[in-house]
């Protein structure tokens, strides 16, 4: 029975592939290495820090938009909402969510829009809210208190001291809203 023997590597051949493959295990290293810690750009070079050009993150806070304005002209709170309930002129048409209080003239007026929607606030001495299309609740406090009422559609509904029997002033903290 003949053996096969297989021949050994000549020596030569042999430092030649390990030199290649130090040489690359090095080369890739080193490419490793810059790609993890950056080369340091040419300050007159095409080269530009992308993220220095791209705009911030947006993220939402749900504050009402320019609710210190509004404070400052109209007197009236306004502090979070999911956007879908806004403030209105309440000569812009039918179909507003109204409000009432005490210590303003004429109603204070909001446009509701898309399924649902959120907004808190604070107005104080609200006696009456008029109802729209949608399904309403509006959440009021007296003191420590906190009471919420279901709005008519389409019509006035008594809220606060006009459905309290003690007539206490209560005030309006948040409308929330469902199609």
């Amino acid at each position: 029975m003949k053996v096969s023997t297989i021949p050994a590597a000549k020596p030569q051949r042999k430092r030649i592939v390990a030199r290649a493959l130090g040489t690359t295990l090095v080369a890739g290293g080193l490419a490793w290495a810059a790609l993890s810690y950056g080369l340091p750009a040419d300050k007159g070079g095409p080269v530009a820090t992308v993220a220095d050009e791209a705009p911030g993150y947006a993220v939402e806070d749900f504050n009402y938009p320019q609710a210190d304005k509004i404070l400052a002209e109209q007197g009236i709170v306004l502090k979070r909402g999911d956007g879908h309930i806004t403030l209105a002129n309440c000569a812009d048409g039918t179909g507003l969510l109204q409000v009432r209080a005490r210590q303003e003239a004429n109603p204070i007026c909001f446009k509701t829009t898309g399924n649902s929607g959120w907004l808190t606030m604070e107005i104080p001495a609200v006696y009456l809210v008029r109802g729209n299309s949608y399904t309403t609740r509006v959440d009021m406090t007296v003191g420590t208190e906190e009471k919420s009422f279901d709005i008519a559609k389409d019509a006035w509904t008594p809220v606060g001291e006009s459905a309290d029997e003690q007539g206490r002033d209560f005030m309006l903290m948040e409308i929330r809203t469902t199609k």
